[in-house]
This record gives structure tokens, sequence and C-alpha cells, in this order.
């Protein structure tokens, strides 16, 4: 086999096991927080769903560049087999976590999925630069449209497996992945060339890489406990800890531009941003995570909560059959990517890329056009078309960045990439969650106090189901659960069973929720096409086609 194919063969091993551990935690957390038996109604309950979906992603942020960097300097497949070894180790650490260990359990599962993070950093800095490097210019686009293909497939069978062992055992969620990552250490341990750098002397980058590590989680942070409750108020964006991490955070990173300019080894050589494709293609991807990165999450939200129960399916099913319905997406992005990336080898990213943007904006446009109880076949057609503009982005946009950057800064240049993109994904569930939050609890709590009312329940009981937090409210709908577990037992006794079985049924919650809930969908929906259609104009400002090696011929490439 040809040395391309082998780094093909083994990062697309490493990207469907990322894959699928990303839906199959993202469609599975109701099954595996009733696992831990959290109680999502008691306070602070939110803060272990904002650590899980977000605490991923601060990780993230925060490492890609160093290690992207790190991976320039002291071999990209050694550090790249470490990843896999790291991330084999976390998800069997999280497969001992105890079931119905509450709080404790969440915490042990915030902590190795931090774990699991930095294995997860080593893989994704380094497949896309081991590819760059293995194949040749002409072929890239179609090499990472593969790629960005096998994604998509790990993300249908993450949605499948984590449909089929919740009905099962929950530890299992994250067993599924060690056959695939001590596959895919070993293989690239026996198969992928190693660069001797021993005897290489090179100057560590310790002040860039404190301060921007540093910035970045001091920032990521502060958009995470911002969305917690802070005093009397619902949301922490007055929180002293918030503005001080804000504050230090900005500061550190506007630190680290001077310092990098005086580096003779730099963790980042700013000298990329003069490359316009380099430039633009992260610009548009910032946008583009920043438009989409809660908008998914609230739309797992809007199936698994509202829709699903509503349609008889109950809340042990609604997992499985919420990733169902959102294959339509996936199958737009896994027939795009590989058009799209052999289109860019032959005409450039310009277009495609832009033309994917746009088929974005119009489906996230047509998405807030759908009520909450909406028509299936409407919602999965705007779901692959949201596919296919993903697809048409995704790939081209990856090769334009890619080919843009000389072989030895291509670790750091896929580091930035990949943290803009998680910046912006970080800085998107802030953004949209705040607007959520913000609308429930101006309109959920007179909703269902108007509606306990209406069904003949005593005041102290509509009162109290009205002064549930509306972050708990949130927590609940997507763990389905209904706030009758909230009710003390002095309440509830002597109610009709009629009147208790409407409580706990799978349609009291989403009837009350879903009008609420798509007034805060459709504003962020309205917010994320802004971003998306800026995005578009700074994809197209990239220029024609540009390719490293083609270029350095005609002195275009600023060193």
């Amino acid at each position: 086999m040809e040395y391309k194919w082998v780094v093909l063969t083994n990062t697309t091993l490493g990207v469907i096991m990322s894959s699928i551990n990303m839906y199959i935690v993202l469609i599975s957390l109701p099954t595996i927080f009733r696992g831990l038996n959290v109680n999502p109604f008691l306070p602070g309950e939110f803060d272990y769903l904002l650590w899980v979906l977000m605490g991923y992603s601060i990780v993230l942020a925060s490492v890609l560049v160093t290690f992207g960097r790190i991976s320039d300097l002291f071999g990209r497949t050694r550090l790249y087999t470490l990843g896999f070894i790291i991330f084999t180790v976390a998800s069997v650490l999280l497969s001992l976590i105890p079931s119905n260990s509450g709080n404790f359990g969440a915490l042990l599962l915030i902590v190795f999925r931090i774990v699991q993070a930095i294995g997860g950093g080593f893989l994704m800095v380094n497949s896309t630069a081991l590819l760059t490097d293995a194949f040749p210019p002409g072929e890239r686009g179609k090499a990472l449209g593969l790629n960005q293909a096998s994604f998509i497939i790990g993300s249908f069978l993450g949605i499948i497996l984590g449909g089929l062992l919740s009905n099962y055992d929950w530890h299992l969620l994250f067993l599924v992945n060690v056959p695939f990552a001590i596959a895919g250490a070993l293989w690239s341990i026996f198969k992928l060339k190693r660069v001797d750098r021993r005897n290489v002397r090179v100057k560590i980058d310790y002040w860039g890489n404190l301060t921007l590590a540093l910035g970045l989680v001091l920032i990521t942070l502060g958009f995470t406990y911002a969305l917690m409750p802070y005093g009397n108020s619902e949301m922490g964006w007055t929180s002293p800890l918030v503005i001080a991490s804000f504050i230090a955070g900005t500061a550190l990173i506007i630190a680290f531009i001077p310092i990098e300019l005086r580096q003779e080894e730099p963790l980042f050589k700013l000298s990329l941003f003069r490359v316009r494709p380099f430039t633009y293609g992260i610009m548009a991807l910032f946008l583009s995570s920043l438009a989409r990165g809660a908008i998914m999450f609230l739309l797992t939200i809007w199936l698994q909560g509202i829709y699903l129960p509503l349609h008889g399916f109950s809340y042990t099913e609604t997992p499985f059959w919420a990733g169902i319905y959102m294959l339509p997406m996936l199958v737009g992005t896994v027939i795009m990517a590989p058009i799209g990336g052999s289109l860019t080898d032959k005409y450039g990213a310009r277009v495609i890329a832009t033309v994917g943007m746009i088929i974005i904006a119009i489906s996230l446009y047509l998405l807030t056009l759908l009520p909450y109880n909406f028509d299936l076949v409407k919602f999965e057609s705007i779901l692959f078309l949201n596919g296919v503009g993903n697809g048409l982005f995704a790939s081209p946009n990856t090769t334009s960045i890619m080919n843009a950057l000389h072989p030895r800064d291509r670790g750091a240049g896929n580091g930035m990439r990949q943290t803009f993109s998680n910046v912006g994904s970080t800085i998107s569930m802030a953004m949209f969650f705040t607007i959520a939050i913000s609308i429930f609890s101006q309109y959920v709590p007179i909703r269902i106090h108007e509606i306990a009312l209406s069904y003949e329940l005593p005041s102290d009981i509509a009162n109290t189901l009205a002064s549930i937090p509306a972050s708990s409210l949130l927590f609940a709908t997507f763990l389905g659960m209904d706030p009758v577990s909230v009710l003390p037992s002095s309440l509830t006794n002597g109610l009709p069973t009629s009147i208790m079985k409407l409580l706990d049924s799978n349609t009291f919650l989403p009837s009350v929720l879903g009008p609420p809930f798509m007034m805060g969908l459709r504003f962020s929906l309205y917010i994320s096409i802004v971003f998306v259609a800026i995005g578009a104009v700074l994809s197209y400002m990239r220029g024609g086609r540009y390719v490293y090696e083609e270029s350095i011929r005609k002195g275009a490439y600023a060193s």
C-alpha cells in the first residue's frame, strides 16, 4: 500500500473514533445522567451539564496550538500515537465510574472527559497535518474530503451505538471507543513514518505557551461560569469571577502578541496571517463555529425534550430516535464533503466554500419557519440541506488553510485552525444558552403557572412549579424528567390520580416549554444567520487557488 493511503487509513480510524465518542456522548447524555442518578431540579445541578458539554472544548481550545507546535518540533507521528494511548486510558476510566454515584460520579465524568480531550487534542492537530504531508497538492482536497466523510460515518455509528447501548448499560458507551483506539495506536506504531528529531536543537516558547493557554482557559471559563446562576440572577454575567476571568484572559491574549514577535522559535508564526487564504479561511471557520456550536445541541434538546415526547416516544427511546432524525444532516455532509474536496483540487476553495456557507444560512432561516411541533418531512429536508452546505464548506476550507502552510508549520497552523473552531463553539454555547435561559426566565414561570391553574391544580403547587429555575427546566427537558419529582409529598398527597398522571406524563413539560423554547431558538438562529453571512463574505475574500508548494517558486509565501 502506498504510504499516503496508509496515512489516510490510520487518520480515518482516529477520526471515526473521535466522532463516535462525540456523538455517542451527546446523544446519550440523558441516559448517562440518569445512570448517575443526577437530579436536574436540585440547586447547582445545571453546572454539571455545562461542564460535561464544555469541559472537553475548554481543554481543546487551550492546548491545540501548543500541541501542534510541539508536534512540529518533536515529531507528529510520535505524539499522534500518544493521543491514541491517552484516549484509550481515559475511555477505560470513564467506563469504571459507578452507577448511582450522583454528583461525585458527574465530577469524575468531567475529569476523565478532560483527560480524554488531551488525547483527542494530539489526534486532532496531527491527523490533518499528516494527511497534508502525505498527499500531493492535487490530491489533498479529495483526501481531506474523505477524512471529513469518515467523521460523518463515525457520527452515524455513534448515534446508532448510543441508541442501542443506552438500553443495556451506559458504561458501554465509553468502552466502545477502546477497540478503535487500540487498533489506531498499533497501526500508527508499526506503519507511520517517524522523523528522527533527537538531534534537532530547538528553543521552546515557554512564555508564548503559558500566555496563550492560560488566556484561552480564563476566557472559556468566563463564558462557562457566565451561564451559571449568580446571586438572585439566573445568569452569572455580573459575577466578579466571570468579569475577572474575561479581563485577565484578554490581557494575556494581548500580551501573547508582542511575546511571539520577539521569539526565535515562536509558538505560532504570526507572519502566517499575511497569507490570505490562511487568514480568511480561519476567520470564516471561526464564524461558522460561532454560528453552529450551540445550535446542534439546541436541535437535540428540541427533539429529545419536546418533539419526540409529544409524539409518544418514551424518554428511554428519545436518544436513539433523536439520532435517527438527525441522520439527513449527516447524509448531506457525507455526500458533499468528498465532492467539495475534489472540486477544490481542480478549481480552488473560494467559490465552493462560499456557496456552502450560503446554503447553511438558507437552511438556518428555513428552521426559523417551523413550529415546535413541526412537520417531519420539512424538518428532515432542511437538515439534509444544512448537511450539504456543511460538506461544501468544511473540506474545501480546511484544504485551503492547509495548502497555504509551509510543511514545518502545519502542526501549529492546524492547531490554530482547530483552536479558532473550538473557541467559536464555546462562545456559541455561552451566547445561545444565555438567550435560551433569558427567554425561559421571562416566559416559562408565567406559562407554567397559568397551565397549572387551568388544570385546577392548587395554587401552592402552581407557585412551586413556577419557582423552578429556568436552567433546571432546560436541563430537565434534555434529560426527560418531569417536574413532579420536585414537588414535596406534602403538596401532592391527596391530589387526584388523573392530575398526578398528567404531571408525570411525557407531554406536560414539552407543551409548557415548546413555545418559549422556539422563541429562544429562532432568536439564536437569526444571530447564526448573520454570522454565517459574514463568514461567506470572508470565505470569498480568501482569493483564488493558492498552494504553498506552487507559490514558493513565485516568492508568494510570507516566511
